[in-house]
């Protein structure tokens, strides 16, 4: 029979495990979507994504006032003593002066020009807004992906709690047909041996559980170190976008655009510009009148670009070969996103199959232990043969946990294209 040591150790496991359990289902339960907001709320990318668009709407007012007419007050004054037949030469220095004006500038440009700067802004502006589409796609992988892991784990703990349980009343059967000579004590330490490996398992599952679910939290920013029970994720395979209509290839368009646009700025670089001034105010020598000298000046300068040693057409060429680029990297990526599709969709499908398999196979395995059972009773079934039966039921329940998480992995990765 037990020793008292090994009486005392399965009585604390088994308090152990029944503490966990109830706290653990006693806790509250929390969804995909609530670690998906979180992780949204809490990424410092998104919010400095969020931020540079709005900088970028800054930048187009600051632009547009840049061509508005700027007013600056001036003022300026200068002596420049002779002494003693010493000193700068009052041809260049006046001597003194002293100024004192209001000054108002304003730069000509046509309209195609600004507009064109202002779609420079527009096109970043949409760029970090596409990028942000993107990363809170990479973000929402990553935290389903953890999700799916943690759940898996949970899973696999309940599992193995129920096989515990299922275990520890066959225990307490087959001691009462020990204790009557129905079985030998060797069957009965066998069997007992087999209970403390699931305890044992039953422990490990909760442990993985722990990390897999702190990480989980530690991924979504979240400061907590309670145990929750996670829900079932309800992954569905999503209807994937039209690729022209998709945030992957979007960027391709929007770069597109960009140089296009650049283009645009290389020939109105080469515009004649105007820059009208005027100012009005006081100005003086002082060398003659000086209270007469307030007044007002106006004037304008023009720039007509004639020859800079053929740099237009080369800015033209980069233009081009950035073009090219874009084209290789968009055919490149073109050829891998349909290749992932569709390997995506095929394992899919194969989990399924596999799934079903398994799923007739379980059937069976649980006949085989409910039979045992029944025999157990009657002490008309070898403990080898139960055991057996418990083992090949664990083996593929296990297996079907394992199939099921890679499903759902497999549907997340494919759902991250979905946008």
């Amino acid at each position: 029979m037990l020793s008292l040591s090994e009486c005392r150790m399965k009585f604390f496991i088994v308090v152990f495990i029944t503490i966990f359990a109830c706290s653990l289902c006693s806790a509250q339960t929390y969804t995909l979507d609530h670690y998906l907001d979180i992780a949204k709320n809490n990424s410092p990318l998104l919010k400095d994504l969020r931020n540079q668009v709005a900088s970028n709407s800054i930048d187009s007012l600051r632009l547009l006032a840049g061509y508005k007419p700027q007013v600056n007050a001036n003022s300026g004054g200068l002596y420049a003593p002779i002494i003693g037949g010493y000193g700068y030469s009052e041809a260049i220095t006046n001597e003194h002066t002293l100024n004192a004006l209001m000054a108002v500038s304003k730069t000509i440009v046509t309209r195609g020009n600004l507009n064109a700067q202002l779609q420079a802004i527009t096109l970043q502006s949409q760029s970090l807004g596409n990028a942000s589409k993107i990363s809170e796609q990479d973000l929402k992988k990553a935290i389903t992906t953890q999700y799916i892991t943690a759940y898996g784990d949970l899973l696999q703990y309940r599992f193995n709690r129920e096989v515990v349980d299922l275990l520890s009343k066959e225990e307490q059967l087959l001691k009462k047909l020990t204790r009557s000579n129905v079985y030998r004590q060797s069957d009965y330490l066998t069997f007992l041996v087999t209970l403390k490996q699931q305890q044992l398992t039953l422990l490990q599952t909760r442990l993985l559980y722990k990390n897999d679910y702190t990480t989980l939290n530690y991924l979504a920013g979240i400061a907590d170190t309670s145990m929750i029970e996670l829900a079932d994720p309800g992954l569905q395979q999503a209807q994937l976008p039209d690729p022209a209509t998709s945030v992957f290839f979007r960027q391709y368009h929007l770069d597109s655009l960009k140089l296009v646009n650049n283009r645009d700025l290389v020939d109105f670089a080469y515009k004649p510009k105007i820059n009208l001034n005027a100012d009005g105010g006081y100005n003086s020598d002082f060398m003659g009148q000086a209270y007469k000298n307030f007044g007002v000046s106006a004037g304008f300068s023009f720039t007509m670009p004639i020859y800079d040693g053929g740099q237009r057409k080369m800015q033209y060429r980069k233009i081009s070969l950035e073009e090219e680029t874009r084209e290789n990297y968009k055919a490149f990526f073109n050829t891998q996103y349909r290749q992932q599709i569709a390997q995506l969709n095929q394992q899919i499908n194969e989990n399924e199959n596999l799934l079903n398999q398994i799923d007739e196979q379980i059937k069976y395995s649980e006949s085989l232990i409910k039979v045992d059972t029944e025999l157990l009773q009657t002490g008309d079934v070898k403990i080898a043969d139960l055991i057996l039966a418990v083992n090949n039921y664990l083996t593929i329940k296990n297996l079907r946990t394992t199939t099921n998480i890679n499903k759902l992995q497999l549907i997340n990765q494919l759902n991250y294209w979905n946008r």
